[in-house]
Protein backbone atom coordinates (compact mmCIF):
# COMPACT_ATOMS: atom_id res chain seq x y z
CA UNK A 1 0.00 0.00 0.00
CA UNK A 2 1.65 3.59 -0.94
CA UNK A 3 0.95 6.76 0.93
CA UNK A 4 0.14 9.06 -1.61
CA UNK A 5 -0.24 12.83 -0.71
CA UNK A 6 -2.92 15.47 -1.95
CA UNK A 7 -1.93 19.13 -2.13
CA UNK A 8 -4.96 21.00 -2.09
CA UNK A 9 -5.46 24.67 -2.72
CA UNK A 10 -6.30 26.47 0.75
CA UNK A 11 -7.82 29.35 -1.40
CA UNK A 12 -11.70 30.22 -1.36
CA UNK A 13 -11.29 33.17 -3.93
CA UNK A 14 -9.42 34.01 -6.72
CA UNK A 15 -8.67 37.83 -7.53
CA UNK A 16 -9.23 39.00 -10.33
CA UNK A 17 -7.50 41.87 -12.44
CA UNK A 18 -9.98 44.26 -11.42
CA UNK A 19 -9.57 43.35 -7.78
CA UNK A 20 -12.38 41.70 -7.06
CA UNK A 21 -12.62 38.33 -5.46
CA UNK A 22 -14.33 35.44 -7.29
CA UNK A 23 -15.22 32.30 -5.20
CA UNK A 24 -13.63 29.16 -5.98
CA UNK A 25 -11.50 26.86 -4.86
CA UNK A 26 -10.59 22.89 -5.85
CA UNK A 27 -12.19 21.85 -8.15
CA UNK A 28 -14.29 18.65 -7.49
CA UNK A 29 -13.67 16.02 -10.29
CA UNK A 30 -10.37 16.65 -9.76
CA UNK A 31 -9.73 15.62 -6.33
CA UNK A 32 -12.62 12.90 -6.35
CA UNK A 33 -12.01 10.78 -9.31
CA UNK A 34 -8.26 10.29 -8.34
CA UNK A 35 -9.36 9.73 -5.17
CA UNK A 36 -11.55 7.04 -5.78
CA UNK A 37 -8.83 5.38 -8.31
CA UNK A 38 -5.65 5.63 -5.27
CA UNK A 39 -8.12 4.29 -2.47
CA UNK A 40 -9.99 1.79 -4.92
CA UNK A 41 -5.97 0.47 -5.52
CA UNK A 42 -5.92 -0.28 -1.82
CA UNK A 43 -3.76 3.09 -1.09
CA UNK A 44 -3.74 5.65 1.44
CA UNK A 45 -4.54 9.26 1.02
CA UNK A 46 -3.61 12.35 3.13
CA UNK A 47 -4.73 15.58 1.95
CA UNK A 48 -2.45 18.87 3.13
CA UNK A 49 -3.47 22.54 2.54
CA UNK A 50 -1.44 25.56 3.32
CA UNK A 51 -2.16 26.42 7.26
CA UNK A 52 -4.28 23.19 7.59
CA UNK A 53 -7.20 25.05 6.45
CA UNK A 54 -10.17 22.97 5.22
CA UNK A 55 -10.38 23.75 1.93
CA UNK A 56 -12.97 24.79 -0.26
CA UNK A 57 -14.82 23.16 -3.13
CA UNK A 58 -15.88 25.49 -6.19
CA UNK A 59 -19.41 25.52 -5.82
CA UNK A 60 -19.17 25.61 -10.17
CA UNK A 61 -17.77 22.29 -10.09
CA UNK A 62 -20.93 20.31 -8.56
CA UNK A 63 -23.45 21.93 -11.68
CA UNK A 64 -24.75 19.06 -13.89
CA UNK A 65 -23.34 21.03 -16.71
CA UNK A 66 -19.86 20.38 -16.06
CA UNK A 67 -20.28 16.97 -14.86
CA UNK A 68 -22.28 15.71 -17.77
CA UNK A 69 -25.73 15.47 -16.14
CA UNK A 70 -27.47 15.41 -12.65
CA UNK A 71 -26.41 11.49 -12.33
CA UNK A 72 -22.77 12.85 -12.43
CA UNK A 73 -23.12 15.75 -10.13
CA UNK A 74 -24.76 13.60 -8.46
CA UNK A 75 -22.06 10.53 -8.16
CA UNK A 76 -19.23 13.69 -7.89
CA UNK A 77 -21.15 15.28 -4.83
CA UNK A 78 -21.24 11.47 -2.97
CA UNK A 79 -17.71 10.99 -4.04
CA UNK A 80 -17.21 14.36 -1.90
CA UNK A 81 -19.09 13.45 0.87
CA UNK A 82 -17.09 10.04 0.97
CA UNK A 83 -13.71 11.94 0.66
CA UNK A 84 -13.26 12.41 4.56
CA UNK A 85 -9.98 13.25 4.28
CA UNK A 86 -10.80 16.70 2.77
CA UNK A 87 -12.27 17.50 6.69
CA UNK A 88 -8.85 17.32 8.33
CA UNK A 89 -6.22 18.35 6.56
CA UNK A 90 -2.42 18.15 7.89
CA UNK A 91 -0.92 21.39 7.65
CA UNK A 92 1.47 21.69 4.33
CA UNK A 93 4.27 23.12 6.67
CA UNK A 94 4.33 20.29 8.24
CA UNK A 95 4.66 17.78 5.46
CA UNK A 96 7.53 15.54 5.50
CA UNK A 97 7.49 14.69 1.62
CA UNK A 98 9.89 11.60 2.23
CA UNK A 99 6.94 9.80 3.75
CA UNK A 100 5.05 9.49 0.86
CA UNK A 101 5.55 6.91 -2.63
CA UNK A 102 3.72 10.29 -4.56
CA UNK A 103 2.57 13.28 -4.73
CA UNK A 104 -1.04 14.93 -6.53
CA UNK A 105 -2.22 18.51 -6.49
CA UNK A 106 -5.78 18.70 -8.21
CA UNK A 107 -6.78 21.83 -9.81
CA UNK A 108 -9.80 24.61 -9.74
CA UNK A 109 -8.92 28.28 -9.78
CA UNK A 110 -7.78 28.17 -6.40
CA UNK A 111 -4.10 26.97 -6.55
CA UNK A 112 -3.76 30.69 -9.41
CA UNK A 113 -4.51 32.11 -6.23
CA UNK A 114 -2.12 30.49 -3.27
CA UNK A 115 -0.31 27.99 -4.31
CA UNK A 116 1.49 30.12 -7.28
CA UNK A 117 2.95 31.77 -4.70
CA UNK A 118 3.64 29.37 -1.75
CA UNK A 119 7.43 28.88 -0.62
CA UNK A 120 6.49 25.87 0.55
CA UNK A 121 4.76 24.54 -1.53
CA UNK A 122 7.43 25.31 -4.41
CA UNK A 123 10.25 23.38 -1.88
CA UNK A 124 8.10 20.09 -1.81
CA UNK A 125 7.36 20.13 -5.41
CA UNK A 126 11.30 20.47 -6.13
CA UNK A 127 11.97 17.47 -3.52
CA UNK A 128 9.59 15.68 -5.21
CA UNK A 129 10.79 15.96 -8.92
CA UNK A 130 14.22 15.32 -7.98
CA UNK A 131 12.90 12.07 -5.70
CA UNK A 132 11.84 10.33 -8.93
CA UNK A 133 8.40 9.21 -7.35
CA UNK A 134 5.14 10.19 -9.13
CA UNK A 135 4.38 13.90 -9.16
CA UNK A 136 0.69 14.42 -10.98
CA UNK A 137 -0.87 17.58 -11.21
CA UNK A 138 -3.87 18.38 -13.13
CA UNK A 139 -5.81 21.37 -14.54
CA UNK A 140 -4.74 24.93 -12.45
CA UNK A 141 -2.90 22.68 -10.24
CA UNK A 142 0.46 23.28 -12.43
CA UNK A 143 0.10 26.99 -11.11
CA UNK A 144 1.58 25.68 -7.83
CA UNK A 145 4.91 25.15 -10.16
CA UNK A 146 5.19 28.52 -10.56
CA UNK A 147 6.50 28.44 -7.30
CA UNK A 148 8.98 26.23 -7.34
CA UNK A 149 12.61 28.22 -8.16
CA UNK A 150 16.25 27.12 -7.03
CA UNK A 151 18.23 29.60 -5.47
CA UNK A 152 19.31 30.72 -8.80
CA UNK A 153 15.65 31.70 -9.86
CA UNK A 154 15.40 28.96 -12.36
CA UNK A 155 12.22 27.01 -12.01
CA UNK A 156 12.60 23.23 -11.34
CA UNK A 157 10.68 22.76 -14.29
CA UNK A 158 12.50 24.40 -17.02
CA UNK A 159 12.77 22.06 -19.41
CA UNK A 160 10.00 19.95 -19.09
CA UNK A 161 6.96 18.43 -20.89
CA UNK A 162 4.17 19.35 -19.10
CA UNK A 163 0.58 20.43 -20.01
CA UNK A 164 -2.21 22.50 -17.58
CA UNK A 165 -5.70 24.45 -18.59
CA UNK A 166 -5.03 26.18 -21.83
CA UNK A 167 -5.49 29.56 -22.79
CA UNK A 168 -8.46 28.25 -24.96
CA UNK A 169 -9.99 26.49 -22.66
CA UNK A 170 -9.39 29.82 -19.98
CA UNK A 171 -11.22 31.85 -22.75
CA UNK A 172 -14.29 29.40 -23.50
CA UNK A 173 -14.99 29.33 -19.44
CA UNK A 174 -15.54 33.13 -19.79
CA UNK A 175 -11.84 33.81 -17.85
CA UNK A 176 -8.98 34.88 -19.74
CA UNK A 177 -10.14 38.73 -20.21
CA UNK A 178 -10.76 39.17 -16.37
CA UNK A 179 -8.13 36.64 -15.18
CA UNK A 180 -4.29 38.93 -13.91
CA UNK A 181 -2.33 36.08 -16.12
CA UNK A 182 -3.07 32.78 -17.93
CA UNK A 183 -1.66 29.91 -16.44
CA UNK A 184 -0.21 28.55 -20.13
CA UNK A 185 1.73 31.89 -20.30
CA UNK A 186 2.93 31.65 -16.93
CA UNK A 187 4.20 27.94 -17.66
CA UNK A 188 5.93 28.80 -20.91
CA UNK A 189 7.60 31.80 -19.41
CA UNK A 190 8.96 29.71 -16.82
CA UNK A 191 10.65 27.67 -19.51
CA UNK A 192 8.37 24.58 -19.28
CA UNK A 193 7.80 22.48 -22.89
CA UNK A 194 4.06 23.20 -22.57
CA UNK A 195 1.99 20.65 -24.64
CA UNK A 196 -1.36 21.57 -25.96
CA UNK A 197 -4.40 18.81 -26.44
CA UNK A 198 -8.12 19.38 -27.79
CA UNK A 199 -10.41 21.54 -25.42
CA UNK A 200 -11.62 19.95 -22.30
CA UNK A 201 -10.79 16.47 -24.12
CA UNK A 202 -8.49 14.18 -21.83
CA UNK A 203 -4.73 15.00 -22.33
CA UNK A 204 -1.81 14.18 -20.45
CA UNK A 205 1.59 14.39 -20.44
CA UNK A 206 4.42 12.54 -19.08
CA UNK A 207 7.94 13.46 -18.64
CA UNK A 208 10.70 11.49 -16.26
CA UNK A 209 7.96 11.42 -12.70
CA UNK A 210 5.97 14.61 -13.93
CA UNK A 211 2.63 13.72 -14.97
CA UNK A 212 0.32 16.57 -15.95
CA UNK A 213 -3.35 16.63 -17.22
CA UNK A 214 -4.65 19.41 -19.07
CA UNK A 215 -8.53 19.67 -17.94
CA UNK A 216 -10.71 18.27 -15.66
CA UNK A 217 -11.60 15.13 -18.27
CA UNK A 218 -7.88 14.22 -17.78
CA UNK A 219 -8.25 13.16 -14.13
CA UNK A 220 -9.13 9.64 -14.04
CA UNK A 221 -6.65 9.09 -16.84
CA UNK A 222 -3.72 10.90 -14.66
CA UNK A 223 -4.33 8.76 -11.69
CA UNK A 224 -4.26 5.64 -14.15
CA UNK A 225 -0.66 6.80 -14.95
CA UNK A 226 0.14 7.14 -11.33
CA UNK A 227 -0.86 4.22 -10.45
CA UNK A 228 0.80 2.18 -13.15
CA UNK A 229 4.15 3.89 -11.82
CA UNK A 230 3.05 2.84 -8.38
CA UNK A 231 2.92 -0.86 -9.42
Amino acid sequence: MAKILFVVSGADHWTLADGTAHPTGFWAEEAVAPYRAFTAAGHEVVVATPGGAVPTVDRGSLAPDVNGGQEGADAVAAGLEAFEELRRPVALEDVDPDAYDAVFYPGGHGPMEDLAVDPVSGRLLTRVLASGKPLGVVCHGPAALLAATGPDGRSAFAGYRLTGFTNTEETQAGFADKAKWLLQDRLVALGADFQEGEPWAPFVITDRNLITGQNPASSVPLAAEMLNRLG
